[in-house]
C-alpha cells in the first residue's frame, strides 16, 4: 500500500498537490482528510470526490504532516488502499444518541468485516467521549479495536466538524472500519506525563462537570494549588492554558491512569468543564509540565509496539490533544518527528480535543492530553 502526504493554505494549493502526487500514475482510492476550520470543506470535499476518492475528514485545532506543524492549512494522506479493505461510516447525532449511533457502527463494523478496526473522529460530543466509546463496544464486542480523536475548530470552541465525501456535520461521527485480516491496524494511546503531590478526591462532580476537589471548589482549588496566574475577570472562559499544563490524572487499580483537561470554567460557582467524564468519588493526581522525559517516554512505548506488534507501517496516523501542543510549544514538532522515525513512514495528524485508543496495559477508551498513534500495514 502507497501513501503520500502533502500540505496546502487553500483549496488551489491542495489541488496542485494533489496532481503533482498522482502524476506518475499513482491512484489513491482513499483522503485522510485534515483541515482547518477556515478553510473550505465543501470544495475540498468536491475536489476529492471529483477524482473519486473517499474522505475520512475532520476539522482541527492545528494539523501536520510528518515534522511539519500548521495552523489554518489543509493536510492529507492519500492512500491506494484497495476500496474492498474498508468502509467508511457517517452518523449524526439527532433524533439518536451518540451512544446509539455509536453502537450502529459497532453493529457496521461486525456486519462489514469479520476483523474490523474502527478509527474514528467526532464532531462536538465532547461530552460523550465514553458513549462512543461504549457504544461501539456494545455493538461489536468487548475486543472492539478503537482508535481516533475528537475534531477541533481552531480552539474556537465553538463547532469542530467532521466530513465525508457527501456530508460534515458538528454533531458527526464518522468511522474509517479497516479489515485487519488484509491491513494491520495497531496503535497505542500514550501521554507520559508525570502525577505531583497527593492523591485527591473528587467530593462533587456532574458527568464532566467538576464542582468540588477535596471539598474545595475545583477553580479555586487548581488555581491556588499549582500557584497558576489567571486573569478570571476579563471575560475569557477558557482555561485550557491552565489544562494545558495540569492536566487532572484519574487513578484506576491496576490500570494507568486516564487524562482528564479542564477545558472551561464557570466564575459563579468555581467549577470546571473538563473534556470527558469525571466522577464523583474518583482518585486524582495534578501533573507536571511537560520536559523531555514525557517525549522520551512517549517514544520508548512506540519502540516497544513496533517490536511487539508492528515491525513495519505503510502510514502512520496520529491524533495529538491540543492541550499538549500548547504545553509543549517547540518541543512538539520534537515528538512528531521521533514518532515519526521509530516506523520511517509518512505519517499525517492533528491536534484533537479528544483522544481514542489503547494504552500500554489498558483498554480502549477516551482520553486527554494524551497522544494516539496508529500504524497502517498491508498484508
Amino acid at each position: 500500500m502507497i501513501s503520500k502526504t502533502l500540505k496546502g493554505n487553500s483549496t488551489e494549493a491542495i489541488t496542485k498537490e494533489i496532481d503533482n502526487a498522482t502524476c506518475d500514475g499513482f491512484k489513491p482510492t482513499l483522503a485522510i482528510a485534515f483541515i482547518s476550520i477556515k478553510q473550505d470543506r465543501v470544495a475540498i470535499s468536491k475536489l476529492l470526490d471529483d477524482k473519486g476518492i473517499q474522505i475520512f475528514g475532520a476539522t482541527t485545532a492545528g494539523e501536520f504532516i510528518d515534522g511539519d506543524i500548521e495552523e489554518g492549512s489543509i493536510v492529507m494522506m492519500l492512500l491506494d488502499m484497495n476500496p474492498e479493505y474498508f468502509n467508511l461510516v457517517f452518523l449524526e447525532t439527532g433524533e439518536q444518541s451518540t451512544y446509539d449511533n455509536a453502537k450502529q457502527m459497532g453493529l457496521k463494523g461486525q456486519s462489514s468485516f469479520k476483523n474490523p478496526a474502527f478509527i474514528i473522529v467526532s464532531g462536538w460530543l465532547s461530552q460523550d467521549g465514553e458513549n462512543i466509546i461504549n457504544g461501539i463496544t456494545e455493538g461489536f464486542g468487548n475486543n472492539a479495536t478503537i482508535f481516533g480523536g475528537m475534531a477541533g475548530d481552531d480552539l474556537i470552541l465553538e463547532g469542530p466538524i467532521v466530513f465525508s465525501n457527501h456530508t460534515r456535520s458538528d454533531k458527526g461521527l464518522l468511522a474509517l472500519i479497516i479489515d485487519q485480516d488484509k491491513i494491520d491496524v495497531n496503535g497505542i494511546a500514550t501521554c507520559g506525563w508525570k502525577p505531583i503531590g497527593t492523591t485527591k478526591t473528587i467530593t462533587k462532580s456532574e458527568g464532566n462537570i467538576v464542582y468540588t476537589i477535596d471539598d474545595k471548589p475545583a477553580l479555586d482549588m487548581i488555581i491556588k494549588y499549582l500557584g497558576v496566574e489567571y486573569d478570571f475577570e476579563s471575560g475569557k472562559e477558557i482555561v485550557t492554558q491552565v489544562g494545558a499544563y495540569y492536566p487532572l490524572q484519574m487513578e484506576r487499580e491496576n490500570m494507568p491512569p486516564v487524562m482528564r483537561t479542564a477545558m472551561f470554567a464557570n466564575r459563579e460557582d468555581r467549577s470546571l468543564i473538563c473534556a470527558g467524564h469525571v466522577p464523583q468519588g474518583c482518585k486524582v493526581k495534578f501533573s507536571l509540565p511537560p520536559d523531555f522525559d514525557v517525549i522520551e517516554k512517549v517514544i520508548e512505548e512506540c519502540h516497544e509496539l513496533k517490536i511487539e506488534k508492528q515491525q513495519e507501517a505503510d502510514a502512520l496516523i496520529m491524533f495529538s490533544c491540543v492541550s499538549r501542543h500548547l504545553s509543549f510549544g517547540l518541543l512538539m514538532s520534537e515528538e512528531i518527528n521521533q514518532v515519526q522515525e521509530v516506523w520511517n513512514a509518512p505519517l499525517v495528524g492533528f491536534f484533537t480535543y479528544g483522544e481514542f485508543g489503547k494504552s500500554k496495559t489498558g483498554k480502549h477508551e477516551f482520553h486527554n492530553n494524551t497522544c494516539c498513534i496508529v500504524a497502517l500495514k498491508e498484508k
